[in-house]
């Protein structure tokens, strides 16, 4: 059972530390190879020399060892991007919005159902999670 564990453990650590190439999609310029300490997803905001940057798309490269495909490494195109002014960190990720309130939708793509667009502070619909 140990050995399982270990091997496990070794299989995220060297997901985690894998070389991600960023590109800027508009015109697929490199922003460079980075190692990140998290799997970017769609919708994630990245921070690189002061600018902030959407995740738009994820790609993952392979390669073939001891006869098995591993990851080894990822390409994500992102967009320049505003950090929006309100957001909340739920269960280690970062979404839109005041996550205490009962129709925040918990991502990192839209606020919420009532108004989406809006501010959290402003909104009629602010209602605290029981």
């Amino acid at each position: 059972m140990s050995i399982v564990l270990n091997e496990l453990q070794a299989f995220l650590m060297e997901q985690l530390s894998l070389p991600t190439e960023v590109l800027i999609s508009s015109s697929t310029k490199s922003l460079g190879k980075l190692f990140l300490d998290w799997i970017p997803q769609p919708g994630n905001y990245l921070e690189i020399e002061g600018k902030a940057y959407k995740v738009l798309e994820r790609k993952h490269r392979y390669q073939l060892k001891s006869g098995q495909y591993r990851l080894c490494s990822m390409v994500i195109q992102v967009q320049v991007t505003n950090m929006p002014a309100e957001t909340s960190l739920v269960n280690g990720c970062w979404v839109i919005g005041d996550a205490r309130c009962k129709y925040n939708a918990h991502s990192e793509l839209i606020r919420c159902a009532v108004n989406p667009m809006g501010t959290c502070k402003d909104c009629q619909f602010w209602e605290m999670v029981n």
